[in-house]
């Protein structure tokens, strides 16, 4: 049983619309430019950890040597093993990685398990990352910035820090760890003013994103910021 693993509310109980979500991402390459010069991985060896439905695997595996896919959720570990054949996709989580030691150079976790909070020791999934990572080999951790950008203006209407923590918390936290934290400020595009209202809605529930976006109606994309912590394991 994997003790660390709670089913997301967003991607978990809505895999089509999380699925558009994914598609708006980044379209200027900002975040995807700031992954790589982060912890390069051509010829590398990575592993996405909580993959869900493995929508960016098939883009890893370009250029990866080996490439893993991690997944608590088994809802979602179908999709994600028909998302490349390039890819392994496993069951496990951040606490029960089924690799063996020092077996990966680069490891991203994108929005997943990793949300330090006063109630929520991240330790556990920490030390079991630095584990399969190879020496010299880095985590890199894809998080919101809850300052800058409209998203963080979404989060602080929805009270993000009672979900995923404070973000001084955070921030001081990945410091306590020896992180370093980078921050990026790219966007997210989608197809049509009602795509974005529907996936905020998704992220955002019980209305608390109505103001916001009673205030966009006719908007298609919206300013996101993100915060990149990197960790990097003793060569």
């Amino acid at each position: 049983m994997l003790t660390d693993f709670v089913k997301a509310w967003n991607q978990g109980q809505n895999v089509d619309l999380y699925e558009i979500e994914n598609d708006a991402i980044d379209h200027e390459e900002t975040l995807w430019r700031a992954l790589r010069s982060a912890a390069p991985w051509d010829g590398k060896d990575l592993l996405d950890l909580g993959c869900g439905t493995g929508y960016w695997l098939s883009r890893y595996a370009r250029t990866t040597s080996t490439l893993y896919g991690v997944e608590p959720d088994t809802d979602l570990l179908e999709a994600a093993a028909r998302g490349t054949a390039d890819a392994t996709v496993l069951h496990g989580s951040a606490e029960h990685i089924p690799l063996d030691d020092s077996s990966v150079d680069v490891v991203h976790a994108r929005f997943a398990y990793f949300f330090p909070s006063p109630t929520n020791d991240c330790s556990a999934g920490l030390r079991e990352t630095l584990r399969v990572l190879r020496p010299g080999g880095s985590l890199v951790v894809i998080d919101n910035d809850q300052k800058n950008g409209d998203f963080a203006d979404l989060l602080r209407a929805g009270n993000t820090a009672e979900h995923q923590g404070p973000g001084d918390f955070i921030l001081q936290w990945w410091q306590d760890q020896g992180a370093t934290t980078q921050k990026v400020m790219s966007s997210w595009t989608f197809n049509s003013p009602e795509d974005l209202a529907k996936v905020v809605a998704m992220e955002f529930p019980n209305n608390t994103a109505n103001t916001w976006l009673d205030a966009h109606a006719q908007q298609s994309a919206l300013s996101y910021g993100y915060l990149l912590h990197i960790i990097s394991k003793a060569a």
